[in-house]
């Protein structure tokens, strides 16, 4: 894209690195190789590095670092990153029920859409999702991949007490809920795969960068997943 990278200093520690400016893989793609390199060869002074969509927040000490020798180490980095970018990152599966007050949504998402119940199904389970970045609320992890087909804008108004797991979807982008909150997206599905585990040793199912795959499960098979607390 012209004019990307884009590097600009935020306060007085960190260096906002900016690879585009809508939403595309291909620059996620470049967001998580930089935030994997910082990983493997930081510089001295660096503290944290946070990706979002099209973007990589650097932060720093500005006791032991500049902002001219961040932003010189990390270009650095970046003119180091491989050409190919894609297909890194572990594959995730999630089931989702999409039956009945599981799904609330679902019906209203067809007709919009002019498809059948088992069409907008068919067309979410063949997304290709990746994990873009986390947001908003513990463990809400932001998938793009949402095919072209499903594609709608939020509601105009949100509805509140939306239970964890519920499966949505909004544009091109899709998430599963970790806590119960209020969502302007459509809800097509409900899963019990448990994605936020404050206590375990590995807090969220997904890490940035990796790709999820939606399985489709009936309601008995949710309820005994529910009822036992282990994945379908």
């Amino acid at each position: 894209m012209t004019g990307f990278p884009r590097l600009s200093p935020v306060a007085e520690r960190a260096v906002l690195v900016e690879f585009g400016d809508s939403i595309d893989a291909a620059v996620n793609a470049r967001v998580i190789a930089l935030d994997r390199a910082l990983a493997g060869r930081p510089f001295p002074g660096f503290v944290e590095a946070t990706p979002a969509y099209v973007n990589l927040l650097v932060e720093f000490d500005p006791l032991e670092t500049t902002h001219a020798e961040a932003v010189a180490a990390l270009e650095a980095l970046i003119a180091a990153l491989p050409e190919t970018t894609a297909g890194q990152g572990a594959l995730r599966e999630v089931a989702v029920c999409y039956e009945g007050d599981l799904a609330p949504d679902l019906d209203s998402v067809a007709g919009q859409l002019g498809l059948s119940r088992e069409a907008v199904i068919a067309a979410h389970l063949a997304g290709d999702y990746r994990v873009h970045m986390y947001g908003f609320a513990p463990g809400y992890a932001y998938l793009a991949g949402v095919p072209e087909a499903l594609r709608l804008p939020r509601k105009t108004q949100p509805v509140r007490d939306i239970r964890a797991g519920a499966v949505m979807i909004a544009g091109p982008q899709c998430l599963v809920s970790t806590l119960t909150m209020p969502t302007g997206w459509w809800l097509i599905g409900r899963s019990p795969t448990r994605i936020l585990d404050p206590e375990g040793a590995r807090p969220f199912l997904f890490d940035v960068g990796d790709r999820v795959a939606f399985r489709r499960i009936d309601r008995a098979a949710y309820d005994r997943a529910m009822a036992d607390g282990v994945p379908a």
